[in-house]
């Protein structure tokens, strides 16, 4: 802890990973944080809480897939073991079983991106089809996350890339596109084809065990945050639920003061660590921020609906002898009931704690672009959860509802459309002391998801230290290095760009 750090006043605005990333760091440093949550709970989307009846529901189940190296040092440091063992997924379509992914990290490791070819299970989908992916390595070798790359493939929509490179339909419909509406939860069409090509060699690409996920043994909330919050909080730092940024006071091009309401917190620096709705509403109402281009550029952004739905349920015991339906694999994708949604559903006697011993069968089915189900009564919303459910496992057809949630989502995710890169903000902006951290903020870490968040909130905290020139840097593990043969074929191809750009005329569009 620096002396010169005490009393430096840091207000974070939004507690989620990249906010209690930002505030956790610093407080460590000795600085006086104080972090604002607009809702009941820290946590942001991942927080759990519980129905009137007692039963934990949370906004949507996150994975925590295996290149998420700074999560799972954070986990570490806090002495605590959230976590499930790796485990095996499935992919449904409305005719049934389509892919089962293995364990690929126990099993020997092939150049990628032969292993995650040649191990997964595809039960329809001919060679023929899946060859046709090869073509698209270029664009994966192209694509290096640099800000010129992304400027290159960012105006490209998804589906325009593949059709491009001369993916099969049948591979785009029954692959890609469905990655597409779980991982960046929007149809190829609505995707940016930079933010397709980092999100697909993040996941699943770049390393053969990429894949691989364990999941939270109850919700976020609970087992990740509420311990993280203590340790906060024992180290000196303040949490406030409840408190909704209405303005940021400035003066000088330094931010003095952060007003939620009545209520004003002084400020030596400011932290925004908001989804983009929630930026969005804060720059509406704030006059010293949407004075700035950069700020009102935000509205050009997007979110994205998300349906989180929890289903227990109970089957007659003539039907099945221990009333429980047995679903073979406790995560799985799907993809074919909706144009434009694709879905999810967890087996939570499988993957949380409290439900392993659960008489009842009980399922977590989350929706992405959920436009057209929103407006739906839970009733109805049930309803179809069931039927799709019984599509894929028929044993949900004699299956009772004994209790269940529904958890609407407006605008609650990143939409990385085609064209947003040129809005999203850099963490450091034309303020002296107002930093952005979130898993929409352009950096050049290479992750995505949960992880970027977190790694984006270290690194508002490393500006900061970096601003008052007193603490210690937290320590932010790099992604796994491309391996040799990637390595050197975007080097061969960076070569070939730039003698290109020594010979031909630079007048076509990027």
């Amino acid at each position: 802890m620096s002396e010169a750090s005490q009393g430096r006043k840091v207000v974070v605005v939004g507690a989620g990973w990249s906010g209690l990333g930002a505030t956790y760091h610093l407080v460590k440093q000795g600085y006086d944080v104080t972090l604002l949550e607009a809702g009941a709970y820290p946590g942001g989307l991942v927080a759990g809480w519980k129905t009137p009846g007692g039963r934990s529901v949370e906004a949507g189940i996150h994975g925590f897939w295996y290149p998420y190296r700074n999560i799972f040092s954070l986990v570490d440091e806090l002495g605590i073991n959230p976590f499930t063992d790796w485990t095996r997924s499935s992919q449904y379509s409305p005719l049934g079983l389509e892919v089962e992914s293995p364990i690929f990290q126990d099993l020997p490791r092939l150049p990628t991106p032969l292993g995650t070819f040649i191990y997964t299970k595809f039960q329809r989908l001919p060679l023929v089809d899946r060859l046709s992916a090869l073509p698209l390595l270029y664009a994966v070798v192209d694509f290096d996350n640099s800000d010129e790359a992304w400027c290159r493939y960012d105006c490209v929509t998804a589906r325009e890339l593949f059709k491009q490179f001369g993916v099969s339909a049948r591979l785009y419909k029954e692959a890609f596109e469905p990655m597409l509406l779980v991982g960046l939860f929007a149809p190829g069409e609505q995707c940016s084809a930079a933010a397709t090509l980092g999100m697909l060699y993040y996941f699943i690409l770049a390393h053969q065990p990429d894949f691989d996920v364990v999941w939270c043994r109850g919700t976020v909330g609970e087992k990740i945050f509420r311990p993280w919050v203590e340790r906060i909080e024992k180290l000196g730092g303040k949490i406030y639920a409840n408190r909704r940024v209405t303005d940021v006071i400035t003066e000088n091009n330094r931010a003095t003061g952060v007003v939620c309401g009545e209520e004003v917190f002084d400020a030596d620096a400011v932290i925004f660590a908001v989804g983009i709705t929630g930026m969005k509403k804060i720059v509406a109402g704030s006059p010293s921020l949407r004075n700035r281009k950069e700020f009102r550029e935000v509205s050009n952004l997007g979110g994205i609906d998300v349906l989180a739905t929890r289903l227990w349920c109970d089957t007659p015991q003539e039907s099945l002898r221990n009333r429980k339906i047995n679903i073979p694999h406790p995560s799985n994708a799907c993809f074919g009931f909706d144009k434009t949604t694709g879905w999810t559903f967890f087996d939570l006697n499988a993957l949380h704690d409290e439900y392993r011993d659960e008489p009842l069968t009980v399922i977590e089915a989350d929706f992405y672009h959920a436009n057209q189900f929103l407006p739906l009564s839970d009733e109805e919303i049930i309803s179809i959860v069931k039927g799709y459910l019984k599509t894929c496992i028929p044993e949900f057809a004699q299956a009772n509802i004994i209790d269940s949630s529904v958890i609407r989502l407006h605008q609650a995710v990143s939409h990385f459309a085609p064209g947003s890169y040129r809005y999203l903000l850099p963490a450091q902006t034309s303020f002296d002391n107002i930093f952005m951290s979130g898993d929409w903020i352009v950096n050049r870490h290479g992750s995505w998801s949960q992880e970027k968040a977190y790694v984006t909130g270290l690194e508002a905290a490393n500006l900061v230290i970096s601003h008052f020139q007193t603490g210690n840097y937290a320590n932010i593990i790099p992604v796994e290095a491309d391996e040799p043969h990637i390595q050197t074929l975007r080097e061969i191809n960076k070569s070939v760009r730039d003698i290109a750009k020594l010979v031909l005329p630079d007048f076509w569009l990027p």
